[in-house]
This record gives C-alpha cells, sequence and structure tokens, in this order.
C-alpha cells in the first residue's frame, strides 16, 4: 500500500514543530500575563452540543463521527442494531440515525457547554485560554486545513467593554513579539442588525451577514448576487449600497452610521460600542493606524452579539490570521442565561505561514543538539556519556553517536542534524583531562580543559 495523508493534514517536521511551539510559548506567556487560565476539552462532542452554533455553512463543515453505539451493544441488541443501521443506510442519509457525535469544529463552543456544566464552581468573571486542535470538513488550500490549531482567550462573566479594549491590547502586544505587524478589523453585530433594520430586512439577518462577509472574496458584484438569490430585495440592497463605499476614516464613517440610524435603537448601541472600544485603545497608546472600522465585517456566525474582531497581515497575502467578538448568549442554549462572554483566536497555523513567507522565525526558535559526541569504541565510549549526563544536568543537550563509524560518517550526521558542535573525548583527552570540540558552524576547532569545558 502506497502511504498517503488524508486531505488537508500535515505532518510537522521537528524544524516545523520547534518553530510551531515558539509561537505557541509567546502566546501562552502572554495569556498569563492577562489573567488568562488554561483549559482543555475533549477533540470530540455531542453532535447536538455543536449544530447550531455556527450558521448554515458552518454546520456543514462539521466533521462527524460515526455512531459507535452498536460496537458497545450486548449480542441480540447489537444484532438488531446492525439491521437498523443497515436500513438507515438504504434511506438519504440522516445524521440523527448515523451519528451522535462530531469533532469539535472550534474551541469557543465546546468552551461555552464547560461554562454551563460548572458554573455553579467557577469565579466570575472567568477568564481562560485554550490552544487544541479543531477540524472542520472545508476545501483545503493554501492557509486552509482541515486538522488545524486554535489558540483561544475568553472571558465570560463581564459585559464590560474594557473587556474588548484589553483583547485589542492581548492581539497587538502577541504580534508585536512576533514581528508581525497586523491591521485589527473591528466592527459590532449590533450595527449589522441596525443595517438589516435600516433596510427592511430584519427576517434575513443572517442571510445578510453571511453574503457580507464575503465581501473580501467575492466582491461587490459577487455579494449584490448573492443577496438577490437569497431573497433580498433590490430596494433593500440599494438602501445598503454605502456599504461598499466606505472612506478610511472611521469616525467620518461612524457619523455618517449615526444619520442612518436616527431612531434605530439597536444600530447607534452598536455604533457607541465600538466608538468606545476605539477612543479608550487609542487613550492607551494604541496606533490608529492599527485599528481599521472595517462595516462589511460580518464573520458569519450566529453567536456574536456586539463587537466583532479580525486580523490581517500587513505584508503578506493571508486570510485573517485571528479573530473573534462578543457572545452574550451562547450558554443559554444550554440552560443557562446571563453568563455573557467575548473571546478572541490566534490562528496558529496561518501566524506560522505568514512568518515563514516573511522569514520572522529567529535563530533560536529551534531545537538543535548543542553537542554530538564522536563514538570511538572501548572506554572513550563510556567517558563520554559520563560527560554528556553532566551537560544534561546542566541544561544543555547532548547526544553520543550510537555506533563506532567513520569520523567522516559521524560529521555528515551533526551537519545533517544541525548539531551546532561535534565533540572528540579520545585517549589523549582523557589522559590530560581535556575536551576537543569542533563548532561545524564556524569550522573553529578548540581543545579546553575539562573544568572549562563544563563551566
Amino acid at each position: 500500500m502506497k502511504p498517503s495523508l488524508a486531505k488537508g493534514t500535515r505532518d510537522f517536521t521537528s524544524l516545523e514543530v520547534s518553530r510551531r511551539k515558539y509561537i505557541i510559548n509567546i502566546l501562552q506567556k502572554n495569556f498569563e500575563l492577562f489573567g488568562f487560565q488554561p483549559l482543555e476539552t475533549p477533540s470530540f462532542e455531542n453532535l447536538s452540543t455543536l449544530t447550531g452554533k455556527y450558521g448554515e455553512e458552518g454546520d456543514r463543515l462539521i466533521f462527524k463521527i460515526l455512531n459507535s453505539s452498536i460496537n458497545e451493544a450486548k449480542d441480540e441488541k447489537k444484532v438488531q442494531m446492525q439491521n437498523d443501521f443497515q436500513k438507515a443506510l438504504e434511506k438519504p442519509f440522516s445524521s440523527e440515525n448515523l451519528t451522535d457525535k462530531a469533532l469539535r469544529y472550534d474551541l469557543t463552543v465546546p468552551f461555552a457547554r464547560f461554562v454551563a456544566m460548572n458554573h455553579g464552581k467557577l469565579t466570575f468573571p472567568y477568564k481562560r485560554y485554550q490552544i487544541q486542535p479543531v477540524w472542520r470538513a472545508d476545501r483545503p488550500q493554501k492557509g486552509r486545513f482541515r486538522e488545524f490549531y486554535q489558540c483561544d482567550a475568553d472571558v465570560v462573566g463581564s459585559e464590560s467593554l474594557w473587556q474588548e479594549v484589553d483583547l485589542v491590547q492581548l492581539y497587538l502586544k502577541s504580534f508585536a513579539e512576533l514581528n508581525v505587524s497586523v491591521t485589527i478589523h473591528i466592527n459590532n453585530r449590533k450595527i449589522l442588525s441596525g443595517l438589516a433594520e435600516y433596510a427592511g430586512i430584519t427576517d434575513k439577518l443572517i442571510d445578510f451577514t453571511v453574503a457580507l462577509d464575503k465581501l473580501d472574496k467575492i466582491g461587490k458584484d459577487g455579494v449584490v448576487k448573492e443577496l438577490l438569490e437569497r431573497s433580498i430585495s433590490q430596494e433593500s440592497i440599494d438602501k445598503l449600497d454605502f456599504l461598499f463605499t466606505q472612506s478610511n476614516d472611521a469616525l467620518e464613517n461612524l457619523l455618517l452610521l449615526k444619520e442612518k440610524f436616527a431612531g434605530n435603537e439597536i444600530g447607534l448601541k452598536g455604533v457607541e460600542e465600538l466608538e468606545f472600544v476605539l477612543t479608550q485603545s487609542v487613550n492607551l497608546g494604541i496606533d490608529i493606524q492599527n485599528l481599521v472600522f472595517d462595516i462589511t465585517l460580518a464573520r458569519g456566525l450566529d453567536y456574536y452579539t456586539g463587537a466583532i474582531f479580525e486580523v490581517k497581515a500587513d505584508e503578506a497575502q493571508m486570510g485573517s490570521i485571528g479573530g473573534g467578538g462578543r457572545y452574550d448568549n451562547l450558554t443559554e442554549v444550554f440552560g443557562v442565561k446571563n453568563v455573557p462572554g467575548i473571546g478572541i483566536s490566534f490562528g496558529l497555523d496561518r501566524i506560522y505561514l505568514v512568518m515563514e513567507e516573511l522569514n520572522l522565525f529567529p535563530e533560536d526558535a529551534t531545537s538543535n543538539v548543542e553537542y554530538l559526541f564522536a563514538n570511538f569504541g572501548g572506554e572513550e565510549t563510556l567517558e563520554a556519556l559520563k560527560l554528556i549526563v553532566q551537560l544534561r544536568e546542566k541544561g544543555i543537550s547532548a547526544e553520543l553517536y550510537p555506533e563506532s563509524a567513520k569520523i567522516n560518517k559521524q560529521f555528515t550526521y551533526a551537519e545533517k542534524k544541525g548539531i551546532k558542535n561535534l565533540v572528540f573525548l579520545g585517549e589523549e583527552e582523557i589522559k590530560n583531562k581535556t575536551v576537543t570540540y569542533k563548532n561545524l558552524e564556524a569550522g573553529e576547532q578548540k581543545t579546553v580543559s575539562l573544568e572549562e569545558f563544563l563551566s
């Protein structure tokens, strides 16, 4: 059988793992600096937990797991279940018949489920971060995979807009430390609801936002075509035409909205909230050039209720490398009311691709072995291992070439593996209590005392 990978998945080499770990370490450090605590949830959830939370298109991308209850049943029941299963296969596909679990689509809904199950034990506001893989049955392409990592930070139990301001700071601090220049695009779900009310399409809010969210992919004509296909009238579309000719001045755009939202309570509330986040972020020293009010930013997820964020790299052609927003009603579907929340996510895989394209990884982002000890066999091997033990106790990486082979072969191994130094501990070195090593990058060879080597 010819080995192959499932579409949309990848293997990671040691270099890639080290670089991914470099990104994760910076994010994790900043999450904890901002007061977030770690959490992990299972890789799969009950299907009912996930469906209906991501909108029409999102639900289609959920990876469903074939029902395993047949294998768990006793013999007599198993036969009956197998017969029922076969009948189900002969009918049009029904997830109710074949599946009851699914791989998690994101980290936010499982987090909301966790909060709902444990709300009596948690201290609110509760701040958690989570770094785990998620799965989507999407069409693989550059920067889009079926298995990928999300790095989330969420706060639940607070309606304060200062949380939005804090998350803007978390985004910019983290990307600054990764040396990735970014712009944060911001909108507010209440503004989108206000626009739907203004255009007389309140009953088509989800259809409107799903289509609008595709503007950067399919352009104005594509969005208009999709709105018409979703039974939104040309008259309503004409009223929304100003959305496609926004200026670069956020305040000017907000003033225009205030005029159009006269008497529109929810729309004006969205403008007020957005003004607060932008103003206070600037008051804290954030450059307004890093923040863009993007009125067409919709992020077609059903659960956002307020602020919406999307982060884009300034110097690379890539989709969003981060996103999030406020979701004040998500735990209600699990029977727990009045637990407002807001969260953001860092797209690890896309951040990696941007940093790779722009050559932003520092040399120390890789975890190469510091010393390879040449194997001369006999007593020298044992003495080399004794010295390796001492280096490891000091936290210095070292290994012994496993066989007594020709020195050229050992050199080649060290060079291909990216090991920095090749150490020679032969009969003379043992006798004189010295160590000879060659720096393979500089090509310099030194002999030093054993004490100096270990210092």
